[in-house]
Formats: structure tokens, sequence, C-alpha cells
């Protein structure tokens, strides 16, 4: 739609055409967050659709070579999202719930691998090979839309906290079984078995988790007495090197990224950085987003000439959706029985789980170097189009399984009555001693400059869309915080 605006901009460089891009992303991304605030759905929807719309089978408002350019916004992310899940890996808190995690992670994990299998092999009879990529793939747990629908919701609670713990965990057992899967795909394919194709990718996985940890110490000894500014460079230069480590050896930043954020909130117990953090990555959320429904291959599903094994590729596709999903939330289910976990929680945890993306996109890159020509293109498809609608549905899922099991929504509970003295002189010595009081703790202002001030706003719960003022609650603890310096 724009082809020949853009090559007029491209004349001598790239440059402009890839800012105005950019520009048409966020802006249109925001724009469509309006529409579904009005319908009750959360942003991460948004922005897929949005992604969709101004990709190359609607609007064509992105050139081809600035979606290619842009890969690194999806490694980017998901170092912010999983460094974010990191906090609530709190050692205290997974001495008590660690074991449950662990068996509702197997049991969903698992579960959903395994009834993907006996569809496409047993079922639909396609390649061993694809079938067990695929099968792999169906594991993997997309923490982004997740952790954007609860941070827009303000859940909180058991099943919040068992939600995070399950997803983090998730991609640890789908990055083991992805490896696996590979290396018996390939012994199929005639390549061999080949110990290699197993061990490598778990060893380079741990040597990624090692060094997160290290960062961990690391960031937590340099953010010691650090302005704003330099804690946010620190902690995002750190960030970067892992995605810079995992691109190199070809795996996920997300685990070592997990490791650094668990590492620092133990060690500091300091979740103002976290915070900060989440006032930075919005706009770098919402580009990935935003891309992954740009590169949704409409043509491809759709196709009549597209088929696998006979079985037309969207027929695949539909079936690996409904399959996945189904094995998820059986799979929570069952574990959250083995494990005797609240009603709420082991109704509505499966539903939370239909997120795909991220991980599975990026393994179902490396599954189609692994198959090769079409079966490894057809494999991308149908990852890629089943995780855009998993991202279509799953943050509505997500957002209705908060709902129901009560970690927002909830009318809170009236304060209890504050007895008042009865006889007057009471009242007034009270008055006299909180006039006294107040003199003693007199809080003094100081000049804030304004980098001060805009962390000071970050800090504190995004105001409202109606324009209400900030609580004099909030007043209080801004005046506390600059009274520690």
């Amino acid at each position: 739609m724009l082809d020949k605006f853009y090559e007029q901009l491209s004349a001598t460089s790239h440059v402009p055409a890839v800012i105005i891009s950019v520009a048409i992303m966020l802006l249109v991304g925001f724009l469509g967050t309006r529409i579904t605030k009005l319908l009750h759905l959360p942003n991460v929807t948004a922005y897929i659709l949005v992604g969709i719309l101004i990709g190359p089978y609607v609007l064509d408002l992105v050139p081809d070579y600035v979606v290619s350019g842009m890969d690194f916004i999806s490694d980017i992310a998901l170092a912010f999202i999983a460094f974010s899940v990191g906090e609530y890996f709190r050692f205290s808190t997974l001495k008590k719930n660690g074991g449950k995690v662990a068996v509702i992670t197997l049991f969903e994990a698992l579960l959903a691998s395994v009834l993907v299998f006996v569809l496409t092999y047993f079922i639909l009879r396609l390649p061993l090979a694809f079938s067990i990529i695929l099968a792999a793939l169906a594991s993997a747990t997309a923490p982004a839309s997740t952790m954007m629908t609860i941070r827009q919701t303000g859940a909180k609670g058991d099943f919040v906290d068992t939600l995070f713990s399950v997803v983090a965990l998730d991609d640890v057992v789908s990055l083991l079984a992805y490896s696996v899967a590979v290396s018996v795909a390939l012994s199929t394919l005639g390549n061999g078995f080949s110990a290699a194709d197993v061990l490598l990718p778990i060893a380079w996985n741990i040597l990624l988790i090692a060094v997160g940890i290290g960062f961990g110490f690391l960031l937590k000894l340099l953010m010691a007495k650090r302005s704003t500014d330099n804690r946010l460079i620190v902690s995002i230069a750190f960030l970067f090197a892992l995605c810079g480590i995992g691109a190199a050896v070809d795996v996920s930043p997300l685990l070592g990224c997990m490791a650094m954020g668990t590492v620092y909130i133990n060690v500091s117990n300091d979740d103002k950085l976290f915070k900060q953090l989440n006032y930075f990555s919005p706009p770098i959320l919402l580009l990935f987003f935003v891309k992954s429904g740009i590169g949704f291959r409409l043509d491809a599903l759709v196709s009549t000439e597209q088929s696998l094994g006979g079985v037309p590729l969207l027929a695949v596709g539909v079936l690996y959706f409904v399959v996945r999903l189904v094995g998820k939330y059986m799979g929570a289910f069952l574990g959250c029985v083995v494990t005797k976990k609240d009603k709420k929680v082991r109704n509505y945890l499966g539903m939370a789980l239909a997120p795909q993306a991220g991980v599975a996109i990026g393994l179902a890159a490396l599954g189609a170097r692994v198959l090769g020509g079409d079966t490894g293109s057809m494999l991308q498809t149908i990852i890629l189009s089943s995780s855009i609608l998993y991202e279509l549905a799953g943050p509505a899922l997500a957002k209705l399984s908060l709902y129901l099991s009560g970690s927002y929504g909830q009318e809170e509970a009236e304060p209890p009555p504050v007895a008042v003295p009865e006889k007057a002189e009471e009242v007034a010595s009270l008055k006299e001693q909180l006039r006294v009081i107040q003199k003693q703790l007199a809080v003094k202002e100081y000049a804030r400059s304004p980098e001060e001030e805009a962390f000071l706003e970050a800090t504190e719960p995004p105001p409202q869309d109606d324009g209400s003022e900030m609580s004099a609650g909030s007043e209080y603890n801004r005046r506390k915080f600059i009274n520690k310096r």
C-alpha cells in the first residue's frame, strides 16, 4: 500500500522507513487497545489483531525488510518477560509449593505433547519426525501475554503465584522435550542418532543459566546506591548480554534471564527494579506482538495446495489448536488433583495456559531447519498460525480464569469500625497529641530533579483513565521515599 512511499524514503538509506514503520506499529497498536478496552479484552489481543491488519494480507503498511530486520525484538521482549517472571521464584515460596508446581507442570506439559503426538502420528498418519517435533512444541507456554494480562488486571493470590511458577517451569520442560525430539527426528530421517544432538542444546542452556546466576549476583552488587537511570542502564545491559549469548549458540534467553531475576530477588529482596523495568518494557512488548501478527502466513494456511501426508494444512492447524488446548486443561486439572490444590486453582488453571508464542516460534524455526524443505516450512506455518489464534483467545481465557478464580475483581471488605472516644476532654487531648506528633515527624521537602519525578511516578500505580487525582496515601509514600534519600 505504501510501497512507492517507502521506495522514495529508502533511496539513500533504510533508516527513515524503519523509523516510520516502528512509529506506525506503536501508534496503531495503541489505538487498537482503545477498541479492546471497550470490549473488556486484554491489550495483547489488540496488538495481535493490529499486526494482522497492517500486515501484508490487509493494509500492507510495513515493508518486509523492516519486519525481517526486527527479529531481535523477540529475544529482547522474552528477556524482559523472563526476568520479570524470576521475581516470583522466591525461595521461601518454592520451599512451600515447589514440589506441587513441578508435578502440575509435568502433567500439563506432557499430556499436551502426548495428545498431539497421538493425533498427528496415529490418527492423521503424518511423518514421525514431523509429529514428534510438533508434539514437543505443544508443551511450550508463552509467558508474555499471561504476564501482560496479570499486570493489566492487577491480579494477586495463590492462583497467580501457581500460574507464574507453572509457566516458568513449563519452558524448562519444553526445551528438554524439544532436544530429545530433535535427536529422534534426525534418526528417523536417516541422519543417525547422535548424543550430541541431545546433549549439546542442554549443555548450552545450562551454561546460559550459570551465566544468568552470575549476572544476578553481579547485578545486586552494582545496584547498591545507584541512581535511577544507572539502575536501568546496568540491568538492561545484562539482559541484552544474555540475549546476545543465547543468539550466538542458538538457544532461547528465557532460562538465563529467569535465573538472573530469581537470584537477584532472593539476594537483594529489591522489587523496585522489577517495577522500573515493567514501566520501560511495554513499547517493546507491543512491537513483539504486533510483529507476530504481521508475520502471520495466511496464504500458506488456507491454500488448497498446501497439505501434509494428504491432510490439508488448515485441518492440521485447527486440530492441533484444539487438541493442545484440551491437553493443557486436562493436564493442569489432573496435576492439581494429585497435589490437592484449591478447587479454584484446579478448575481454572488450564484456561490460563493457552497462549503459545515466543519460545514455540523460536524452537519451530530451529525444527524447520532440521526437517528442511516444505515440511519444515509447514511446521513453522502451523506453529505461527496456531500461536496467533492462541494469542487471540489466550489472553481472554487468562483474564476469565483470573476473574473466576477470585484473583481480581473482588470487592474489598469494609474496614472495621474505629472506636471514637465519647468524652470531649479525651478528644481534645488526642488532637493535641496528634499536633505534637505531626510537628515531630514533619517531612522536609527536597528539590526534585525531572529524573527523580519520573522515577517516583513510575513506581506508583498508573493513573486511571477517568483522570482521578493521586490519593493522599500515594503522596505520603512519595514523601517518605524522598525523606530516606
